[in-house]
């Protein structure tokens, strides 16, 4: 029998709002996980990007924190990137409303005004990127002294882009008695370090291995013929709602849009070189269906949390066999199957191969060409029945 928000022990107004945006059964780690960050104790959460993990620790801290004064918010939530900052404000904040708390997202690449003219008034709960909020207490714009219910999220990824410093900058000024979540996908890089130091005696929970993705998706590998190999990608599309896209390189990324485009596929770039408000914009699109196509690089993407994205495409193979499952593992999100596709050329099925093997996938490499009707619903289409190429 599945257990409710309200026996894990969420208040009724968050209950409420829950239900109305039909969210009425918890995903595992939150059902893991709620009742003891509500009981007050530190928690370590180990769990994949997608897994529910934001509501997980939101509703806690929403239930926890009361009202704070400028300055000096109540709840603190560190995050590795921009995208992921206003993706988890995007939950919070009108959950919050209903408990009549302020919660804002924080980070760099915009200006500064704003975000001074928030706290000045007032921000219950904080939701940042190291860097920015590092800035901001140095200006004495923010304090993080009277924090009650302080977060990291996705610690594994802060530690793959050199962020552990900055975050034990802003751990140590976190003087007040809290209480501390973390949540990551691994342990390693330095991560156990920061739980050994910074949680008071956590209770840990963990779901859904990196083994498990595997098989949680339909895996293709499909032989293509370089003049064909975009209209391939155009016709996975055309049968989806959301396809994500991935290329080795920003000007790789750039081109395929283009072409893309060339065909009549409604398509989006997202790397490092877009202007802040382009990149928010693309993802934005996306994540509301208006723009069927997302084309990332590999850096890009860790800011990437979108629900229901249909098919990954490795359009550029991956540097590896964990390059693949990172990249694979945004289309198998919160308990649903996904589809991914890794694309090779003549010259490149060594490389499929190698990380066939290093995944322990047992899956032929089918040669297609784009007008095959099968690639518009990749979900019923047996590859394993198929010759190799």
């Amino acid at each position: 029998m599945t257990i409710s928000f309200r026996e894990l022990g969420v208040s009724a107004e968050l209950t409420d709002a829950l239900a109305d945006a039909g969210i009425s059964e918890p995903f595992a780690i939150q059902a893991l996980t709620i009742a003891d960050a509500l009981a007050g104790c530190d928690v370590l959460g180990k769990a994949k990007t997608g897994s529910g993990k934001t509501l997980a620790f939101g509703l806690p801290l929403l239930d926890t924190v009361t009202k704070a004064k400028p300055r000096s918010p109540h709840g603190l939530v560190l995050v590795p990137t921009r995208e992921l900052a206003n993706q988890v404000k995007d939950v919070l904040a009108p959950l919050g409303k209903v408990k009549r708390l302020r919660v804002r997202a924080f980070y760099g690449g915009v200006g500064m005004d704003p975000q001074f003219e928030a706290l000045k008034k007032g921000v219950d709960v904080v939701i940042g990127t190291p860097g920015r909020l590092i800035d901001l207490m140095e200006r004495k714009e923010l304090s993080v002294a009277d924090v009650q219910v302080l977060v990291l999220d996705e610690a594994d990824r802060m530690a793959d882009m050199g962020f552990l410093p900055q975050v034990q900058k802003i751990l140590h000024r976190v003087t007040g008695k809290h209480q501390t979540m973390l949540f990551s996908a691994t342990l390693d890089r330095g991560v156990d370090r920061l739980v050994a130091r910074y949680l008071e005696d956590p209770v840990s929970h963990e779901v859904e291995s990196t083994e498990e993705t595997v098989e949680e998706m339909h895996h293709h590998f499909f032989m293509v013929h370089q003049m064909d190999k975009v209209k391939v990608v155009a016709s996975i599309s055309r049968g989806v709602d959301r396809t994500l896209v991935f290329c080795r390189t920003k000007r790789g990324a750039d081109r395929l849009v283009e072409q893309l485009r060339r065909e009549r596929v409604r398509a989006g770039a997202i790397h490092g070189d877009l202007r802040q408000a382009a990149r928010e914009r693309a993802l934005a699109d996306f994540a509301d269906g208006k723009l069927p196509v997302l084309v990332a690089t590999d850096v890009a993407a860790r800011g990437i949390h979108v629900d229901a994205v249909d098919v990954v495409v490795h359009y550029d193979p991956p540097e590896d066999h964990k390059a693949y499952l990172h990249r694979s593992g945004r289309t198998a999100r919160a308990g649903e199957a996904g589809v991914a596709v890794m694309l090779t050329l003549w010259n490149q099925e060594n490389e499929a191969r190698v990380i066939q093997r290093r995944l322990q996938l047992d899956r032929p490499i089918v040669e297609v060409f784009s007008n095959d009707p099968r690639l518009a619903d990749l979900r019923t289409w047996d590859t394993a029945a198929e010759s190799v190429a």
